[in-house]
């Protein structure tokens, strides 16, 4: 089954975990990938990563000495990315609520780059701004937590938690989407 097929059908089966009823195009993967820097990144982390196609211009960019930890709640997204074959790449099953236990779990470091794909626009703001303290509890100084959405939601969520971003629109996806940026440090993040 091709991953078209089967991230469609996954979003029939729980419309509440999947931001879209298609995966990412080409044009939004390379917008992400940019916007997170990747190229000069050791470590990313990628939350919600669906069939991969994210994971994988992700590991394109990235350079040999470099490790992606890809968490998805969903067993059979999980599965999916399981059968990347990458050793650079570590696939989790888990919640993205856990991120620094999961990290700590494989022993990784605090991480360049956080990217994700969850939608915020279907979860609750309890969730959504736990997921958000976590991302910036985890993230080493001047790193960045990249969404790409749908909705506004995120930037709503996020403002409280670590500031002002930036937000670009990527035209060229099916819908259209948001690519949200923030940078730990910088006058943002200022919490607690």
């Amino acid at each position: 089954m091709n991953g078209y097929t089967f991230f469609f059908q996954e979003f029939l089966k729980h419309p509440l975990q999947i931001g879209s009823v298609v995966p990412s195009s080409h044009f939004l993967e390379q917008r992400v990938v940019e916007t997170a820097d990747v190229k000069s990144a050791r470590f990313v982390v990628e939350l919600g990563p669906g069939v991969g196609g994210i994971t994988k211009a992700i590991l394109k960019a990235a350079g040999q000495d470099f490790t992606l930890l890809s968490i998805d709640i969903n067993p059979n997204f999980y599965g999916f990315i399981k059968k990347i074959k990458d050793e650079r790449l570590i696939a989790h099953l888990g919640n993205a609520i856990d991120l620094k236990e999961i990290i700590a779990g494989y022993e990784l470091k605090e991480p360049d780059a956080v990217i994700s794909g969850i939608p915020f626009s279907t979860i609750g703001d309890d969730c959504g701004t736990k997921i958000l303290h976590s991302v910036f509890d985890v993230l080493k100084p001047g790193g960045r937590f990249v969404a790409y959405q749908l909705s506004s939601r995120v930037i709503s969520l996020c403002k409280p938690v670590m500031g002002e971003g930036e937000v670009v629109m990527e035209l060229l996806n099916i819908p259209p989407m948001k690519v949200c940026c923030w940078r730990k440090g910088n006058g943002n993040g200022n919490r607690r």
